[in-house]
């Protein structure tokens, strides 16, 4: 009987020692490196899947540092069904080297939301707005031909935890910016009432904040139009319009995550100086960053095009500031009580990339697009370009931003970032 325990206890001991051996490792390490002499704040990091050593299909990973987990979310960049990145953000001393652990789990946690996507829309007038992920749009769906409005917030909107935005989804392709007094997610009525009936509510100051700027008949902040043969041409139409100069256009929410959310627009024979044109446009934004990127493609282009992008010059009365930053980037700013009624400060910047950009303009004051300045890019056929919005209220967690100079200084801080790079080693 003793002996038959003894053994027993030995074969638990020998099974256990080859389990330890068969045990899986945490499959790698992460080493990420800040090769610039700049601090990094919230600096977006991907990795790529096929660097990873994936043995099993059906896990997901968990990366920490310093034994703390880092939120992170799983892309499908090129929407085939499967992820092929992580996307992450991290803060960097100057120089530094972070090393951090990969691990696999069954399920993703849930980490806390410093982005978001949302969008809402309803058939007819009496139907009560319901969240949606995507529209078709075609060019005779008008407010102004359907006598009401269809969309919450006229159109999608996105956000981080510092500022948020809109777009006039409904043929007019504006954008328009959300002040933010708080880092929570903002509410997801807003824009509708009790009844989940389109209502204009985000112009009156709650907690997280309110719209805040006019954009008239420009493209607001960081919308585009095309130079052809040297002629201003606005994507889209107004809001007295009944019919776009856009045959189709398709919309979609392609991600919304705790450090990332994408939106992505397609808009087909676009109808601009004697030219049809089709037009791919991505948003994204990120933690951390006062703005977002954007992507434009155009394709079927005659060469004698620049793309226009542009800034809102309705209530700003100061002169528009052109940075070189560094070799990389040109930032376009303003700043004033640009807001409605010029009630409260507000910076606005685009951060152009400068191998492209080819000076700047002020649109006509009359025509289909007005009270802008724009700057001019250089553009190839079905060739992305992407530039970044920035948008800085005195309300908001940075209250210096009612400052001019630190406006500038952070526009610039913030494309010094964009320029540093973060090497990436799996181990």
């Amino acid at each position: 009987m003793k002996r038959s325990v003894i053994a027993a206890i030995s074969l638990v001991s020998l099974f256990a020692v080859q389990c330890k051996k068969n045990e899986v490792k945490p499959s790698e390490e992460i080493v990420l490196k800040n090769t610039s002499s700049d601090s990094l704040f919230d600096k977006p990091v991907q990795i790529e899947k096929s660097r990873l050593k994936i043995t099993d299909s059906s896990k997901f990973p968990v990366l920490s540092f310093n034994e703390k987990e880092i939120p992170l979310q799983i892309s499908d960049t090129n929407s085939d069904g499967n992820w092929d990145e992580i996307f992450m953000v991290a803060d960097f001393a100057p120089e530094e080297t972070k090393i951090l652990q990969l691990d696999w789990v069954g399920e993703l946690p849930d980490y806390p939301a410093r982005t978001s996507a949302r969008f809402g829309k309803r058939e007819t007038e009496e139907d009560p707005v319901k969240p949606a992920t995507e529209e078709v749009l075609t060019k005779s769906e008008m407010p102004a031909k359907q006598g009401f409005q269809k969309y919450q917030t006229d159109g999608p909107s996105w956000e981080n935890d510092k500022v948020g935005f809109r777009q006039y989804l409904d043929g007019r392709y504006s954008k328009d910016v959300f002040g933010k007094k708080i880092s929570v997610i903002s509410p997801e009525d807003v824009g509708i009432n009790k009844d989940a009936a389109v209502e204009d509510n985000y112009h009156v100051m709650e907690d997280w904040g309110r719209d805040i700027l006019a954009v008239g008949n420009s493209v607001g902040a960081g919308g585009f139009g095309l130079i052809v043969n040297d002629t201003l041409q606005r994507l889209g139409a107004l809001v007295t319009d009944t019919v776009s100069n856009v045959e189709r256009t398709e919309f979609r929410i392609q991600e919304e995550g705790p450090v990332k959310s994408v939106l992505s627009y397609n808009y087909q024979d676009w109808s601009a100086g004697g030219n049809s044109y089709d037009v791919k446009e991505t948003a994204t934004i990120w933690p951390g960053i006062y703005g977002f990127k954007n992507t434009v493609e155009v394709s079927l282009l005659q060469a004698n095009e620049q793309l226009a992008v542009g800034l809102v010059n309705i209530n700003n009365q100061n002169p528009l500031q052109e940075v070189e930053v560094n070799e990389d980037w040109i930032a376009l700013i303003t700043h004033d009580h640009q807001t409605y009624e010029r009630e409260w400060i507000l910076g606005l910047a685009l951060i152009l990339p400068r191998e492209v950009y080819e000076g700047y303009m002020e649109a006509p004051k009359t025509g289909k697009l007005t009270d802008s300045f724009l700057a001019k890019l250089k553009i190839q056929d079905s060739e992305p370009v992407s530039y970044y919005v920035i948008a800085g209220w005195e309300l908001s967690q940075e209250q210096r931003f009612a400052d001019a100079e630190f406006f500038k200084n952070y526009v610039v801080r913030a494309a010094k970032q964009l320029s540093a790079e973060v090497e990436i080693t799996v181990n």
